[in-house]
């Protein structure tokens, strides 16, 4: 576990990773970057497996909105959002071909709180532009403002679990 397009990571590297993706059809990869500048670059001469889903990182309103775009502009399958941790409101997001939200708060002994409103608020925008809407974890701090273990805080949203994932079988799934 590690990001696939560390500034460290040469090309030719990631190439052979995603050779060996190629061939082994009968698997769906998630990768996951916070470097999607490089991952844009990248997809730019090199077509990414249909069995490949490509996602950024994004904790709050500074890392958000460029790299939501730039992922935007990479031609995939699946394109996700891990928004974990949930840092602070992220206000509307413009989630144009983006297929999958993920959520979650921040867990470990330095957790800072995340709100229910800012879970409710990016759920409601899923819902309002038809992405699939996972919610993982309220990680170390629960939705009522508790601190204590991820595990005791659980994962319910309003009383739910959201366990959406995309529907691959609908043709919007490649466009940029």
């Amino acid at each position: 576990m590690s990001d696939l397009f560390h500034e460290e990571i040469p090309e030719s590297y990631i190439r052979q990773v995603f050779e060996i993706i190629k061939n082994a059809p009968q698997h769906t990869l998630q990768i996951l970057t916070k470097r999607v500048e490089k991952m844009e670059q990248f997809f730019k001469s090199y077509e990414a497996p249909k069995i490949s889903w490509l996602g950024v990182s994004v904790e709050n309103k500074k890392h958000g909105g460029p790299g939501i775009n730039n992922l935007r502009r990479v031609k995939a399958t699946i394109r996700f959002l891990s928004i974990e941790p949930l840092l602070e409101d992220l206000g509307n997001l413009d989630l144009t071909n983006i297929h999958w939200i993920i959520v979650g708060g921040e867990s470990g002994p330095k957790a800072r709180p995340m709100k229910s409103a800012w879970v409710e608020r990016i759920k409601q925008q899923c819902e309002d532009q038809n992405i699939s809407f996972f919610f993982k974890q309220w990680g170390g701090w629960g939705a009522d403002g508790i601190k204590r273990s991820k595990k005791a805080n659980g994962r319910l949203l309003l009383g739910l679990t959201w366990d959406s994932m995309p529907d691959l079988l609908r043709p919007s799934y490649v466009t940029c």
